[in-house]
């Protein structure tokens, strides 16, 4: 398999038992609703790329993030794993790489680790959740995060996690199957109604899951900015703002999201993602074999087009 046919996994997590065990300290005892934290290794998360034809794998920690309350901690924790990835990422060169966790809310927190883990670390972006304590992405409060992630058109990774009311609409159900696909389409709202997404446009957001409801929603959301809010229809409309952001495919990308993904959105920004630790190895390969399978985009294939889409993303060009 040639170099552009392998895949680059933009969506791989890790954890350790050292983050698993302050998460269980937190009261993360059956993460998001799931039964249990899936083991990991840096072998076996080998071996599934070897076997899936991924040639790097671009690690991150998941739901419910690092920061579990207490700042410091907080703070502590994500400075931990992302030593830790970094050292994987030293110890298998080209096969990994890392979006650094921020412990937000604590945005002075936020900041001191984004310029350690970019500076120190060589990390290939950050990584954040879709809320933080039930505070969405475009809440005024980090506004100097964004500032200073835009002055370095960093890759900013966002991954779903549980809406603080949980309880009342999951019915029961592990969070993942639904709750993380609304709560991404809600903060990326959040970022377009807030107006993040036009005054810090250096920016490179990742959202995943195919962009989630936002390839059936951006439609909806233009008419509520036009004619509900008084928008300027000649302004930046929502599916032009959605359309400079990059979707990865982890989930079910076949037969129906990647389709509704690219008939709103277009390829160029459509990157692959496994979803790896957190989905196991069987559904991974398994996965893999549905997008190789599936109806290939024209005059191209889903692996040489999000790898070269991955290759533009994390090298920082447009071309």
């Amino acid at each position: 398999m040639s170099a552009e046919e392998q895949l680059i996994d933009v969506h791989a997590h890790f954890v350790t038992d050292f983050y698993v065990e302050a998460a269980r300290a937190a009261g993360h005892l059956r993460p998001d609703g799931m039964p249990d934290y899936p083991g990991w290794s840096v072998e076996d998360h080998l071996e599934l790329m070897d076997r899936g034809g991924i040639r790097t794998s671009v690690l991150s920690i998941s739901s419910p993030g690092t920061h579990f309350g207490d700042d410091q901690a907080g703070r502590r924790l994500a400075r931990r794993v992302n030593e830790y990835a970094a050292s994987v990422v030293r110890d298998h060169p080209g096969r990994f790489g890392h979006f650094a966790s921020l412990p937000l809310p604590d945005v002075d927190g936020s900041l001191a680790e984004l310029a350690h883990a970019l500076d120190e670390l060589g990390s290939d972006g950050v990584a954040l959740e879709t809320n933080a304590e039930g505070t969405y992405l475009g809440d005024p409060r980090y506004e100097p995060l964004w500032t200073e992630l835009d002055r370095r058109a960093a890759v900013v990774f966002v991954h779903p996690t549980s809406p603080t009311c949980h309880d009342a609409i999951a019915l029961g159900r592990p969070r993942p199957m639904l709750e993380f696909i609304f709560d991404s389409t809600r903060t990326v709202s959040d970022l377009v109604f807030s107006g993040v997404l036009l005054r810090y446009p250096a920016i490179r957001w990742v959202f995943t899951h195919g962009g989630g409801t936002l390839p059936l929603l951006a439609d909806r959301m233009e008419l509520f900015r036009t004619v509900f809010q008084g928008g300027d229809p000649a302004s930046d409309t929502v599916p032009e703002q959605l359309a400079r952001l990059w979707f990865d495919m982890a989930g079910t990308p076949f037969p129906n999201q990647v389709a509704a993904l690219t008939r709103a959105f277009g390829h160029e920004r459509v990157l692959y993602g496994s979803d790896y630790c957190w989905t196991p190895a069987a559904g991974a390969l398994a996965q893999i074999a549905s997008v190789d399978a599936a109806d290939q985009p024209p005059g191209d294939t889903w692996r040489t087009l999000t790898t070269r889409n991955a290759n533009r993303l994390l090298r920082g060009t447009s071309s």
